[in-house]
């Protein structure tokens, strides 16, 4: 019996959910990348960046390919950078309505 597709979701969101991961893809968006090139801009120790591509690449967001000792990454589709812009979007409007809110609840208090 197949998974019904709520299910895959779900599980799609939770391979997004880490902020390692939503950076690799962030910079993968952009251009190719060789992970010695990803260890500076994400800041993490080689053994963890690894960790997080193997489960990036298990998720088929991400392909790798080897060029001597070089392994560069990237994105398997451009969809992938295009649900980090729509996400960037959903976070804008959500963050604009609590700046509302705030400054709302700032103006009453001074009332």
């Amino acid at each position: 019996m197949s998974m019904p597709l709520y299910q895959l979701k779900a599980e799609f969101f939770k391979t997004l959910g880490h902020p390692v991961r939503i950076r690799v893809l962030e910079l993968l968006s952009l251009r190719e990348h060789a992970v010695s090139e990803l260890l500076p801009e994400i800041g993490v120790e080689a053994a963890s960046l690894s960790q997080q591509l193997a489960v990036l690449r298990k998720a088929n967001l991400v392909l790798a390919r080897r060029e001597g000792s070089t392994v560069y990454y990237r994105l398997t589709s451009p969809r992938v950078a295009e649900l980090l812009r729509v996400a960037r979007g959903i976070l804008s409007g959500v963050l604009e309505g609590q700046a509302e809110l705030l400054a709302d609840l700032r103006a009453a208090g001074r009332r």
